[in-house]
């Protein structure tokens, strides 16, 4: 059964509870970002522009997000616990199971170049919110993985999708191809592993 993440206590961000005005000030902040970074990319992206764009001070955007890179993790935690976790068909093997939830997961930022740049950029961040996001991201993708894989998985398989699809989302993020492309090669691989 797949968990309710539309609960704002659940998307509150990174560094305190929030009442339901900060949430909504901060899923204003995180629904900016991604037109901010649409229209000018990630380089040209500031957290004042984007507090000019959702119509917050930028002192109050920073009392949320202590960088750029924090506000675009955000915005792909957001999305990720947003996507509901696949039920699979009892019928289909480990492998398919696999290959939906990385395929899913792979294809949360596709067709948004700008945006799938910006997430791969700001997720090697070194910003101790980044790093907290980064952690939480990776456990929760490493949770989908490991429920495809079934209960009685090998984690030594577990381990090599994770960084299966962490190396597919730095590939992408570099523009060595688009996240469709690395969704497919992520289903070669899938298939490769546990042939």
């Amino acid at each position: 059964m797949s968990e309710n993440h539309s609960d704002p206590a659940i998307l509150e961000a990174t560094r305190r509870r929030l009442t339901e005005k900060q949430a909504d000030t901060v899923d204003r902040l995180t629904r900016a970002a991604v037109d901010v970074i649409t229209e000018q990319g990630y380089s040209g992206l500031t957290v004042r522009q984007v507090a000019a764009a959702a119509g917050v001070g930028t002192a109050t955007a920073y009392t949320y997000f202590s960088s750029k890179e924090h506000l675009v993790a955000e915005v792909f935690w957001r999305r990720l616990l947003q996507t509901p976790q696949l039920e699979h068909d009892d019928d289909k093997s480990a492998a398919e199971r696999v290959v939906e939830t990385l395929r899913q997961v792979s294809l949360m930022v596709g067709g948004e170049n700008e945006l799938a740049g910006a997430v791969t950029s700001a997720l090697l961040g070194q910003d101790p919110d980044v790093s907290h996001l980064r952690v939480r991201i990776g456990l929760e993708i490493r949770q989908r993985i490991a429920r495809a894989l079934g209960p009685d998985h090998d984690p030594d398989a577990l381990e090599a999708f994770e960084l299966l699809y962490a190396g597919a989302l730095v590939r992408a993020g570099m523009g060595y191809g688009t996240y469709d492309e690395m969704a497919d090669r992520i289903e070669k691989s899938v298939y490769l592993i546990l042939k």
